[in-house]
């Protein structure tokens, strides 16, 4: 396992170069086998876990079912100080009795100053710890004024009840906006953005704004002066749930270009080549890329996270990763 440093400017520390996304654990993933996982990825060297307060309700679950499981496994292991956890909120249910949505009407709690602070502390409550180590806001909250998300999430830094803040599911310019909010109220600013990212892109949508767009990136790799503190990508479903290595699961919405099957051959061709599997390559070459992304890894058994595990150690090499970024 590798590791990095996150940080805003103020507060830092290391986590693994791969994150164990948690969302089934407690609903999809029982819990004999969720323990399973995440004693195994902690015994391989993997610190850095990643929730949140709407897992899953749309797998039948209350909505903190995932936080409530990793509260088990941490007292049943004694395991707060080998892990930093990484949650969110905002996309909850406003309403208990009506389902989420991603198009209107949502349903989304959204980010204002008073949710914010109550669900932070719910979600401490449930994950049983005294620090949220990353709280991200989990979508765009458009009602609710920039400033007041903002300061909302800088009062809890300043109470010691969150480390590093981020925002997930958003267009850059809010990104580059909430940032430089933060700096004229003297708080940090997010320090973590969290969007979809893959080896295969989806095709242009002024509308898509979970993608980490090449301008994203490039934006962070821009930060990491006094004038622009740093900012750290994570990317959810890095292996767009299996689509990439199964022929059963249909590309998502968008993905489905003749671009993207061009790369999915090209990958399974490099995989071939030099002695890995697909889900490997195609997480090499987000973490060894000129903008290194952390991946949030979903696996739902053992043998699934063994085989992305020996992705954190592989290195590709300049004429695979070149082969790769041509196709």
């Amino acid at each position: 396992m590798r590791y990095r440093t996150l940080g805003d400017g103020r507060t830092s520390f290391d986590v693994s170069t791969l994150c164990l996304g948690t969302m089934n654990m407690g609903t999809l993933t029982d819990e004999e086998t969720s323990f399973a996982i995440l004693d195994r990825y902690v015994e391989a060297g993997g610190t850095f876990l990643d929730t949140a307060n709407n897992y899953s309700y749309w797998a039948g679950g209350h909505g903190r079912d995932s936080e409530d499981l990793i509260n088990r496994w941490l007292t049943s292991r004694g395991a707060r100080g080998d892990v930093r956890i990484a949650t969110k909120l905002g996309a909850a249910k406003k309403d208990p009795a009506l389902p989420l949505s991603n198009t209107p009407p949502t349903n989304f709690q959204g980010l204002g100053a008073e949710t914010v602070a109550w669900e932070a502390y719910e979600s401490l409550r449930h994950l049983g710890v005294d620090r949220l180590d990353v709280l991200y806001g989990h979508v765009d909250d458009l009602d609710t004024p920039l400033a007041e998300t903002v300061g909302a999430f800088g009062k809890l830094q300043a109470e010691g009840a969150v480390g590093i803040s981020g925002i997930s599911n958003v267009a850059l310019w809010r990104v580059v906006e909430a940032r430089e909010e933060a700096l004229r109220q003297g708080v940090a600013p997010y320090g973590l953005v969290q969007e979809q990212l893959s080896y295969l892109y989806p095709t242009p949508d002024p509308d898509r704004h979970n993608w980490a767009s090449p301008e994203l990136l490039d934006y962070a790799r821009s930060t990491g002066t006094d004038e622009r503190p740093p900012l750290a990508v994570t990317a959810y479903s890095p292996l767009l749930q299996g689509a990439m290595v199964r022929d059963d699961k249909e590309l998502w919405d968008g993905y489905g270009h003749p671009t993207s099957l061009e790369r999915r051959r090209v990958l399974h061709d490099v995989a071939r080549q030099i002695g890995a599997t697909p889900n490997q390559v195609a997480l090499a070459w987000l973490l060894g890329g000129p903008v290194p992304v952390v991946p949030v890894i979903g696996p739902s058994s053992v043998a699934q996270l063994d085989e992305l595990l020996g992705a954190a150690d592989l290195d590709l090499d300049e004429e695979v990763r070149t082969r790769l970024d041509a196709a």
